[in-house]
C-alpha cells in the first residue's frame, strides 16, 4: 500500500505518468497499475485520465492528503527504527533555501554534521512559494524562508534572524561616501535585482514604491541567482539592494560600499520551516535543535553590532 501511495504523490506532483514513474524508479506500466490497484481497493476513481494525465478527482484529492500523512509517518517510523538499530542518525536531509539566505545555511549544516556525520544534505535554491509547496508535497524535509509575508500554512517556524537592507554601490558613485541612504534615493539608481518570483524582490519593489518617488523603475538586470548579482556588484559598475547579513559575507573590496538604507527602516524575519507534525523524524528534530542554537548566535551577533 505504501508504495502505491508514493506513486499517487509522485503523479500529483509531476502531473505526468512517465515523469512520475521516473521519479519513483519504476516503469510507467508499474506506476499505472499501482494507481489502478489503489482505485480498486477504494472503489472510486482517483485520477481523471484522457490521452494523458488530466488531474485528480475530488476523491483523489482527499486520498492525496491522507497519503501525505501516511507516507510521512512511515518515513518517520523507518528513520526512528534505523536510528535505534544503528545507534546514530543516518539519512538524507533535503533543504530548500531562498537565494538571499543561501550563504547562511552553513550555520546549520556545519554544526549538524559535526554531531551527526552520517547524515548527508541536498540544498536547493528556491522561492518562498516553492519551498512551501515542496514541503507540503514531501519533496523536501525543511526550508529556510521568509516568515512574515507568505501564508506559511501548517508548518512549524523557527525564527533565525531579521533581514534588513544595504545598498551595494561603487565607492566612486555620488552616493558612495554616504553613511546612509533613503529608499527614495535608491529608487533613482539603476539596480540589478532578483527576479519578481522571489519574495526579496517583491519586498524591495514595495519599499521603493512606498518611498514616494512616484516612479516604477525597471532593473537594469535581474536574475534568480545571487551569484550573478554579486558578480556584477563586484565590478564596481553595478548597484544592488541586498540583506545586510549577506553583504557582510561578500568580502567587498574598497571599490564597493555597503550603505545602510533607512527611512523607513525595514525588517523581515528569516527562519527554518518544517512540517508541523509530531513526532518529527530524528534528522529533522536534530535540524530544529541546530536552528535554535543558530538563532541565539545570530541574535547575539546582531546585539553586539548594535552596541
Amino acid at each position: 500500500m505504501i508504495d502505491k501511495l508514493e506513486f499517487l504523490l509522485a503523479l500529483a506532483r509531476e502531473r505526468h505518468f512517465g515523469r512520475a514513474a521516473d521519479a519513483c524508479g519504476v516503469t510507467q506500466p508499474t506506476l499505472s497499475a499501482g494507481v489502478k490497484q489503489l482505485e480498486d481497493s477504494f472503489g472510486v476513481l482517483l485520477v481523471n485520465r484522457g490521452s494523458r494525465f488530466v488531474g485528480l478527482t475530488p476523491e483523489g484529492d482527499r486520498v492525496l492528503e491522507w497519503a501525505k500523512r501516511i507516507v510521512g509517518d512511515t518515513r518517520t517510523m523507518r528513520q526512528e527504527v534505523n536510528a535505534l538499530k544503528q545507534g546514530r542518525l543516518v539519512g538524507h536531509l533535503r533543504i530548500a533555501v531562498i537565494p538571499t539566505a543561501l550563504p547562511m545555511v552553513s550555520a546549520l549544516t556545519t554544526p549538524y554534521r559535526q554531531h551527526h556525520p552520517d547524515v548527508r544534505f541536498t540544498i536547493r535554491s528556491s522561492t518562498s512559494i516553492e519551498a512551501l509547496t515542496w514541503l507540503d508535497n514531501l519533496e523536501i524535509d525543511a526550508g529556510i524562508s521568509y516568515l512574515d509575508n507568505e501564508p506559511i500554512g501548517n508548518v512549524r517556524a523557527i525564527p533565525l534572524y531579521r533581514e534588513h537592507y544595504r545598498l551595494l554601490i561603487s565607492a566612486d558613485s555620488p552616493l558612495g561616501n554616504r553613511r546612509s541612504v533613503t529608499w527614495a534615493e535608491v529608487a533613482h539608481i539603476p539596480l540589478c535585482l532578483l527576479t519578481p518570483d522571489n519574495q526579496n524582490r517583491r519586498i524591495i519593489n514595495r519599499l521603493l514604491s512606498e518611498s514616494g518617488s512616484g516612479e516604477d523603475e525597471v532593473p537594469t538586470l535581474e536574475s534568480n541567482s545571487m551569484t550573478v548579482l554579486v558578480s556584477h556588484v563586484r565590478t564596481g559598475r553595478w548597484a544592488s539592494v541586498m540583506p545586510a547579513i549577506l553583504a557582510e559575507t561578500l568580502g567587498l573590496t574598497g571599490s564597493v560600499r555597503a550603505i545602510p538604507i533607512v527611512e523607513p527602516a525595514a525588517f523581515y524575519t528569516i527562519g527554518l520551516i518544517v512540517r508541523n507534525r509530531e513526532p518529527m523524524t530524528p534528522t529533522i528534530a536534530a535540524l530544529v535543535t541546530e536552528a535554535l542554537k543558530a538563532a541565539k548566535t545570530f541574535n547575539r551577533e546582531v546585539a553586539t553590532k548594535i552596541a
